[in-house]
């Protein structure tokens, strides 16, 4: 058996061990020796590209953030649906994961980031949202920063999924813009308190790789909702049931399923779903 090769440790604000390994000819990112992402299960971060940027093949200079630059998978799909006169911000905390990309990894997406739409903001994608107004408004955010809404690769990602991180969300994005979140697994409960923050919630179901039997993981899709002068109330979780799906690195296309989920409740819920400890626990950079 083949060992792993150790190709990069970074150290994550919070003391966290970020490595970058090589196994058998595929590449693997582990945070305090869990494995977070890998070459041979990208589906999901393909369609984390396709259902944040189903819009964007006809608005012309489209502004795109990515928050988590990760192996470049959904970075790549970014690029290949928008147009020559996109812009393309991908906000990554750590250098080293942009070093990997430049240096290690360029054969495995292209050389990606030395596309011209691209400009990499080393720093916390919640401050680069919170600063996103006027011209510098996005028409998608995408968000794989954590392993779920609940589990948090840094602590202070919290902010992402709590009422003010919503707020700041929807005033970064331009009118008809989307939001994205990627998840691990599925969270009713983040579903709820996006909606109950006035967004229009869609749950697309999405397989690690195209074989895969069940689809583990979860896109999140919100729209900010534009009340009329005088209208009260918040967004709505689901929508119409939808085909859709990303190529895989073989060309392969998956097909995502949304679901619908009735309405929510008028308040948010709490904060994940499990105890204290899953809530902390390691997820993805």
């Amino acid at each position: 058996m083949k060992p792993f090769e150790t190709l990069g440790k970074a150290q994550a604000p919070d003391g966290g061990r970020i490595t970058l390994h090589a196994h058998d000819g595929e590449y693997y990112i582990k945070h305090n020796g869990r494995q977070l992402m890998s070459t041979i299960a990208t589906e999901s971060e393909l369609l984390l590209g396709d259902y944040g940027c189903r819009r964007i093949p006809k608005k012309a200079g489209a502004r795109v953030l990515i928050g988590g630059l990760g192996l470049g998978f959904t970075l790549r799909r970014v690029l290949e649906l928008c147009g020559e006169d996109a812009e393309v911000d991908v906000a990554e905390l750590l250098p080293e994961v942009v070093a990997w990309n430049r240096d290690l990894l360029g054969h495995v997406n292209g050389r990606l980031l030395e596309d011209p739409r691209v400009t990499v903001l080393v720093e916390d994608v919640f401050k680069v949202i919170r600063e996103a107004r006027g011209e510098r408004a996005y028409d998608a955010i995408l968000l794989d920063t954590d392993h779920t809404p609940s589990s948090w690769v840094q602590a202070s990602n919290v902010r992402l999924y709590a009422r003010n991180g919503f707020s700041l969300v929807g005033k970064a994005l331009k009118p008809g813009g989307v939001v994205a979140y990627w998840s691990a697994g599925h969270e009713p409960e983040f579903v709820q308190k996006l909606a109950g923050a006035g967004f229009k919630v869609t749950t697309y179901e999405a397989k690690t790789y195209p074989g895969a039997k069940r689809a583990a993981h979860r896109i999140y899709v919100g729209e900010p909702v534009v009340l009329e002068p005088g209208e009260e109330g918040s967004g709505a979780v689901g929508a119409k049931a939808a085909g859709g799906g990303g190529k895989g690195r073989a060309g392969a296309r998956e097909k995502g399923r949304g679901k619908e989920s009735g309405r929510p409740g008028k308040g948010p819920g709490k904060v994940g779903r499990g105890s204290k400890t899953a809530r902390r626990g390691p997820g993805r950079s």
